[in-house]
């Protein structure tokens, strides 16, 4: 199964008899705005119009628990993460696409729980609200109660010394920009750098300028490139379990499997005890 959807498959599906459960999970990362500029309200934005039939979904409050010792966006409570994912509409049985305005961090991060969480079913628009050609609407609608019942444990889930373990016998991609990795800069975390072994691995650079997928070839030869040889365990981080779940999509795509390190460098780097590498040396 693909693990994206074309805005035109997508229009296909929803036009079929059995349509897929569309979440709307409109995000962006809470960096401090400049004075006087509103925060970014992902449910205003989907109230304000959205592909119809899609239900939104908080990342911060359904995709997350609450931030601290285990990092900015740790796993939401199984059986919460479950009751939020039924009052979408989510069932076993039927197929989910998620998509979000565009970055496709935050649709990411909801296909990535979704598919930990057991849905043998979910795919990501690729591409995201911008690649959508068809009708919007406005009202919210009230899909009826879903089934899904989460069995944590379909994927990989990396822990901290799993990570750093993974970065030793493996790869461990760091899909955070550059310059957080070599520790010139750190806007959000308490301490700049890297674990000591990743490989710097930007996930911007997985997709277009239409911020669709590059193509699983050239994904998977720069992939390659950069370590993920047959046999080779992969691993990823980025700040907070975000953008770290669009790099295990793009590898997904490139056909190699990934576990994800969810509480990232925010996790990694708030225990002084931890190593730090800095530079773009991985050690």
């Amino acid at each position: 199964m693909n693990a994206i959807i074309s805005a035109s498959e997508l229009a296909s599906d929803l036009a079929g008899t059995n349509p897929p459960v569309l979440l709307d999970v409109r995000w962006q990362l809470s960096i401090a705005k400049t004075a006087g500029e509103p925060p970014f309200d992902g449910r205003a934005e989907y109230a304000a119009g959205h592909i119809p039939g899609a239900v939104y979904v908080d990342l911060d409050q359904e995709l997350a628990s609450t931030p601290g010792a285990r990092g900015r966006h740790p796993l939401p409570d199984t059986a919460d993460f479950g009751a939020a994912m039924r009052r979408a509409g989510v069932t076993a049985d039927r197929a989910v696409v998620v998509y979000d305005g565009g970055q496709g961090w935050a649709a990411a991060r909801a296909w990535w729980l979704l598919r930990w969480a057991g849905h043998p079913d979910v795919r990501v628009l690729d591409g995201g609200l911008p690649s959508w050609e068809g009708p919007s609407e406005t009202d919210a609608p009230t899909p009826a109660e879903g089934d899904f019942a989460p069995e944590p444990g379909a994927v990989q889930l990396l822990d901290a010394d799993g990570a750093a373990a993974l970065a030793r016998s493996g790869v461990l991609f760091d899909a955070r920009a550059g310059e957080r990795y070599r520790g010139e800069v750190e806007p959000i975390d308490r301490v700049g750098g890297h674990i000591p072994g990743a490989v710097s691995a930007p996930t911007n650079e997985n997709v277009g300028s239409d911020g669709r997928f590059l193509p699983a070839e050239e994904l998977a030869a720069r992939f390659k490139a950069l370590g993920a040889t047959e046999g080779t365990g992969v691993g990823v981080y980025c700040g907070s379990g975000v953008s770290g779940a669009h790099e295990v999509l793009a590898l997904a795509v490139a056909g190699i499997p990934a576990g994800l390190y969810v509480g990232s460098w925010s996790e990694w780097s708030a225990d002084p005890e931890r190593p730090v590498a800095v530079g773009p040396d991985p050690q």
